[in-house]
């Protein structure tokens, strides 16, 4: 492994400052389960060192442990700026040490202005008879200003794009580090935790330039990701959870992506074979003709039995649309459909129309569109097969939760506990329970949408088994994502969009994720008017 005793300044090619945060011989144990295992993490001062780790891996409660949400075990020991520091942490207490935290969710509030958002947490710790608003959105303003963010204090962060959000979020948390420059100890950390699963890239590289300039400054980041790619671009060094133990910290910008994933999971990676077209042309073909809507101006395809098929393209040309228009989610404007009973119009397609005759979609937002998080797991799975082979007139609960029981088994959902509701389940077991609750119905076409967005690397290898494994029985694939090595790794084919049309295709030795690349980048404007079948 390449296992790391000093990190590299990737400003000025040295060895790091001093540590800002020593954690060693952490350990939380929850009813009689260890969660944290004499866990330990040594973050330098300027550095953005990565916290890595399969869902249940620690992650969580390590954060919570610096937070005060958490007490851990008698043992545990933290040092913060070179200073000792008893634990538990009092609840707010990190705020002494310069720490500040920017949760996935982000903790904004949506109706509130920009400069409201700023100020809350101000407000709510301290006393104001009087608040000049003319002053604080001129500071506000100054404040966006020094990281180059384009956002006018006034407006409400509701009507702001997904990004602007997460730099807002991560703008305040800067805000309270600097807030504590006179009284806090330590030149500040900032800990973002899963900042970036619902971004497009060139969101996340607008992000990683705030990051950067935060350490320019001195502070150190904490950077939690599933995204290995990710880590490797934004981290000068990254630790490594499994199972509530480090399994090793790496240097990132002398480790290989097979050395990171290898270390999260634990074993080597699976090969995912695509075999040979030959083996996957048996038997009807799905057919899509002219299909209009939304950017997508006419795209036409054939899909043989068992053959997956990607979809992709720069943002904005279209290609994250076809699954939608074709499921009847979008309304299409034209195009027809044919699963072998016959073309129908897809302007008149729906959702009970296309599940019905063998069509199913995975979105990709999951908690929103995938599932009911609020309703248990066993009523997310069986709901589409309500009347299969369930009772009309009265629900076989306990057949419901069998049946919920031998799928999360198959398709490795953990913890496998049927009554549980989806909201607590993790981002990669609640992508299984989707596709479990798909996937039981052997459709005729399977419709994905960034099918492994915000999902860590191992669930990732289970859903790429169970996509090949429907392949493999005869359902053909559509998957639309914006990750070109899954891509890469999955697919059979792969067209390439631009404004809203195919331009190009990859098959058999061509399709590589730097084809894919290229071909994205090189396609500003169509190349040719044929269809692609």
């Amino acid at each position: 492994m390449d296992r790391a005793t000093t990190s590299i300044d990737r400003a000025t090619g040295g060895p790091s400052a001093a540590s800002a945060l020593v954690l060693y011989n952490l350990s939380k144990t929850f009813g009689g389960q260890r969660a944290l295992d004499q866990a330990a993490l040594d973050v330098r001062e300027g550095e953005v060192h990565g916290l890595l780790g399969q869902n249940g891996s620690g992650k969580s409660t390590l954060i919570k442990i610096l937070a005060g949400f958490h007490a851990p075990d008698p043992g545990s020991s933290l040092s913060l700026a070179g200073e000792i520091v008893s634990l538990p942490l009092a609840p707010g207490a990190f705020r002494r040490y310069r720490i500040s935290f920017v949760h996935q969710h982000l903790g904004l509030i949506p109706s509130l202005s920009v400069v409201e958002n700023l100020l809350i947490n101000r407000l709510a710790t301290e006393a104001h008879w009087a608040i000049s608003w003319s002053q604080e959105r001129a500071e506000v303003a100054t404040l966006l200003q020094r990281y180059d963010i384009d956002i006018d204090p006034r407006v409400d962060v509701m009507s702001l794009a997904p990004v602007e959000r997460a730099l807002l979020a991560i703008v305040r948390a800067v805000r309270e580090i600097d807030e504590t420059a006179k009284t806090g100890i330590g030149k500040g950390i900032l800990i973002l935790d899963e900042p970036t699963p619902f971004l497009p890239k060139r969101d996340v590289d607008r992000l990683f330039a705030v990051v950067r300039a935060i350490v320019a400054g001195g502070a150190s980041v904490i950077f939690i990701s599933h995204d290995v790619d990710e880590v490797m671009e934004i981290t000068n060094r990254a630790t490594i959870l499994r199972d509530g133990r480090v399994v090793g910290t790496l240097d990132t910008p002398t480790s290989s992506k097979s050395a990171f994933i290898e270390m999260i999971i634990g074993r080597k990676l699976n090969a995912y074979g695509r075999g040979t077209m030959e083996d996957k042309q048996k038997g009807q073909a799905i057919r899509i003709e002219r299909l209009v809507g939304g950017s997508v101006t006419d795209f036409s395809v054939d899909l043989r039995p068992g053959e997956v098929l990607g979809l992709t393209g720069l943002i904005g040309s279209g290609y994250d649309e076809v699954p939608y228009l074709v499921y009847g989610a979008k309304p299409a404007a034209a195009g027809t459909i044919d699963v072998g009973t016959g073309s129908r119009p897809l302007a008149n397609a729906s959702p009970s129309r296309s599940i019905a005759a063998g069509v199913v979609l995975v979105p990709a937002d999951r908690p929103n569109a995938a599932v009911i998080n609020q309703l248990p797991v066993v009523d997310n799975v069986t709901m589409p097969m309500l009347d299969d082979p369930f009772s009309r007139w009265r629900l076989d609960r306990r057949g419901m939760t069998a049946r919920t029981g031998e799928l999360s088994t198959r398709f490795e959902v953990v913890p496998n506990q049927p009554a549980l509701p989806v909201s607590a389940l993790s981002g990669g077991n609640a992508q299984k329970v989707v596709l479990a609750k798909w996937l039981q119905r052997a459709p005729k076409l399977l419709l994905l949408d960034e099918p492994t967005q915000g999902v860590d690397v191992g669930a990732r290898q289970t859903v790429y088994r169970h996509v090949a494994q429907a392949a493999a029985a005869g359902t053909s694939v559509l998957c639309a994502s914006s990750d070109y090595e899954q891509l890469e790794l999955i697919c059979d084919r792969v067209l390439i969009f631009a404004q809203g049309r195919v331009i190009a295709e990859l098959a058999d030795g061509e399709l590589t994720k730097d084809a894919i690349a290229q071909q994205c980048y090189l396609g500003s404007a169509p190349t040719t008017s044929e269809d692609v079948s």
